[in-house]
């Protein structure tokens, strides 16, 4: 198993305001009855080029991922697939579809909240971010207000057990 050592990345003013967007946008999403997982991707000059949540359930879509999105409204914005100068923000840790097309894209830098113990796969369950086999790797920088992000996913996650119940 590879290994990205978040610890190893610093973490900025700048990644705590966009990862409140990326929670933000997690809130709409929850307000819809999706998972609340927001994700930003911003340029290297501080331009947030795509925003977007999940919208599996209006969709009806298993590729309705926040990250997955915003990578396509980035590609859509830029006119290329290459995300080459990005840092993707997002409120839980990407799963293997999610970082897989993140290394696809190119993006070199992926900064998350909540680390996700069954189905995160930059670092959690799996990894790769860093894999030297692969033709790219990229930074991960994890836990940015992590307790924001578990604290909304795990309201989300009682209010759909409790209505089950009722």
């Amino acid at each position: 198993m590879y290994s990205n050592n978040s610890s190893d990345f610093h973490v900025t003013e700048r990644d705590v305001g966009f990862m409140q967007q990326a929670l933000e946008l997690a809130a709409e999403a929850a307000a819809l009855g999706e998972v609340p997982v927001g994700a930003l991707i911003v340029g290297a000059d501080g331009l947030v080029l795509a925003r977007a949540k999940n919208t599996r359930e209006a969709e009806r879509d298993p590729c309705g991922h926040a990250e997955l999105l915003a990578i396509r409204a980035a590609a859509a914005a830029l006119q290329d697939w290459r995300l080459e100068r990005t840092t993707l923000y997002v409120t839980l840790e990407p799963c293997a579809m999610c970082a897989g097309a993140i290394l696809l894209a190119r993006i070199p830098r992926v900064v998350y909240g909540a680390a996700d113990p069954k189905g995160g796969f930059c670092g959690t369950v799996g990894d790769l971010s860093c894999n030297p086999r692969l033709n790219h790797q990229f930074e991960v920088v994890g836990g940015v207000l992590a307790e924001d992000a578990s604290s909304q996913l795990k309201r989300f996650f009682a209010g759909l057990r409790a209505a089950k119940r009722a």
